[in-house]
């Protein structure tokens, strides 16, 4: 609770210290996006559907005489979620760097390096018991009471950039379902040049505390690192990625995981169009609270797309992506491929 409080003190005194104008600057952003999904399943029907994604998000911000920025930002309309308002605040201070609070995320998960796929909007359900994962910080474990400190460019060397984030307790009682109690994680991004080429190499740690009710113990607390490189020579952007973790998952999120993650990509732009490529391979041991898992779940992911810019703001994308998988080590025959085609307009 003394955290908590202290927490809260800082962040009023913080913001009531600012001296701004009455009504802070306000600017929208979003974008429409529809198509249609051909899925085909390896076993039973093929399917289609029309897939929407509409976002509109309103940005808030405001500079104070001695030049901190206080900025914060809500989505009023999510194709998923319908609203979206846990956004926190971000101070950005007169030497680069910059906190924020509140819902702050992790700061290994900020320098996870992108790796190109499709760009596309289709998917391929596998079965819910498959447990592997193809993200590069599909680790990560925190709280809304936490910040992340980001460190200005340049720091400590010509091109690199740090954070640092950690979190606390919500103070609910534990269940079944594992519960992160804290966390912390530091993550780094370093970009050079190599004559023509600009490499950016990306990685971070994590570890969190939780904890489940005293029937279901964890052998185990979720964390682990991931690190990526990036290399853009001209029109061209190869990626590669690795991240080794534990997690938990399940329907009730009431099994511990440890897994491992491949992924690489490339990119080529000519003209309107963007061409992406990229193959992922996740693998995960699963089993309930208190006992490592045996046998492996799998996922074999590679995707394609072409994306052509047909006006300012307005993208045609055609994706395909395709999935090979596996559960507790026997073939998964729900996985199968998707198609996507349709257009993202952007404001």
């Amino acid at each position: 609770m003394k955290k908590e409080l202290l927490m809260g003190t800082a962040l009023v005194s913080t913001l009531g210290a600012a001296s701004v104008a009455e009504a802070v600057t306000a600017t929208m952003s979003g974008n429409h996006q529809t198509g249609l999904k051909f899925d085909q399943a390896t076993a039973g029907t093929d399917t289609n559907s029309q897939i929407n994604d509409n976002n509109f998000t309103v940005s808030l911000s405001e500079t104070t005489d001695g030049g901190m920025t206080i900025s914060s930002s809500f989505k009023v309309m999510d194709e998923n979620t319908k609203e979206d308002y846990d956004a926190g605040f971000t101070l950005a201070f007169t030497d680069g760097s910059k906190l924020d609070i509140l819902n702050a995320g992790s700061a290994s998960g900020s320098h996870a390096v992108s790796i190109p796929s499709s760009a596309g909007a289709e998917s391929v359900t596998v079965t819910t018991t498959n447990l592997a994962s193809t993200g590069l910080d599909f680790m990560n474990s925190q709280t809304v009471q936490g910040f992340e400190y980001h460190t200005a460019a340049d720091f400590l060397a010509d091109g690199l950039k740090m954070s640092f984030s950690a979190s606390t307790d919500n103070g609910a009682t534990a269940t079944a379902t594992y519960k992160t109690d804290s966390h912390y994680a530091i993550g780094a991004t370093y970009v050079t040049d190599l004559g023509d080429t600009a490499l950016t190499i990306g990685g971070g740690y994590q570890q969190a505390d939780g904890s489940t009710s005293g029937s279901y113990p964890t052998s185990g607390d979720t964390g682990g690192y991931h690190l990526g490189l990036s290399a853009v020579t001209g029109d061209l952007t190869v990626a590669v990625g690795f991240a080794d973790g534990d997690t938990t998952g399940g329907d009730a999120n009431d099994e511990e995981v440890s897994g491992e993650v491949v992924k690489a990509g490339l990119k080529y732009v000519t003209g309107d169009l963007t061409f992406n490529v990229g193959v992922a391979q996740g693998t995960a041991k699963d089993n309930t609270m208190g006992t490592a898992g045996t046998t492996e779940d799998a996922k074999d992911v590679t995707s394609a797309s072409v994306s052509y810019a047909v006006a300012a703001g307005v993208t045609a994308i055609l994706g395909y992506t395709d999935v090979d998988s596996s559960d507790e080590g026997v073939n998964d025959t729900t996985d199968g491929s998707s198609w996507y085609i349709g257009a993202n307009m952007a404001f």
